[in-house]
């Protein structure tokens, strides 16, 4: 149903599973399975698997914590989109990687819920794709000190429940456990 004409594909996004984002992240072992369990059936139905990686003043490019955690593994073949913004749309290659893919729905997976995930989500409807979020598959840590006036669990339930109500002219947005992630329409 994507609104950008002759891109009937999907892809996997995998954003920001780096050692210092999800440090502290809420139930990460589960997410990481579930990641994998999404990473495995992508690869087997040929359906493309794209890794975010943010970088920044505290986690500098190459560094330790900037790495992509040991439990999640990307093959040389799949696409590695380096972000400095929230939005994994914004300042980098993304767009393009999908349209020599055909894409026109994405997969969203990762960390962090309440950052990154909603950017990436809100820069994918508004730039035409249809954007399902893996309600199962995203982590964030506690934000509290921060300001954020809800712990992990609720921002991700809230994400998740906000998210299966989007959507935009010709576009959109879900919130599906991985069980029921399906990567080509029914």
């Amino acid at each position: 149903m994507t609104s950008l004409n002759d891109r009937a594909n999907t892809a996997l996004l995998v954003i920001d599973m780096q050692r210092n984002v999800v440090a502290h992240g809420y139930e990460v072992d589960r997410v990481v399975a579930n990641i994998n369990t999404l990473i495995d059936k992508a690869r087997a139905e040929d359906v493309p698997v794209v890794w975010v990686q943010h970088s920044g003043d505290d986690m500098p490019m190459g560094s330790d914590g900037w790495k992509y955690i040991d439990e999640l593994q990307r093959r040389d073949d799949e696409p590695l989109v380096h972000k400095k913004f929230g939005d994994s749309f914004e300042d980098t290659d993304l767009e393009s990687l999908l349209a020599e893919r055909g894409v026109g729905r994405v997969v969203v997976t990762g960390a962090q819920t309440d950052a990154c995930i909603r950017s990436t989500l809100h820069g994918a409807l508004g730039r035409g794709y249809d954007a399902t979020l893996v309600s199962d598959a995203h982590t964030t840590e506690d934000m509290r000190q921060w300001g954020s006036p809800v712990s992990p669990e609720q921002a991700i339930a809230y994400t998740n429940l906000y998210w299966s109500f989007s959507n935009a002219p010709g576009r959109t947005g879900e919130s599906v456990p991985t069980a029921k992630v399906a990567f080509t329409p029914n």
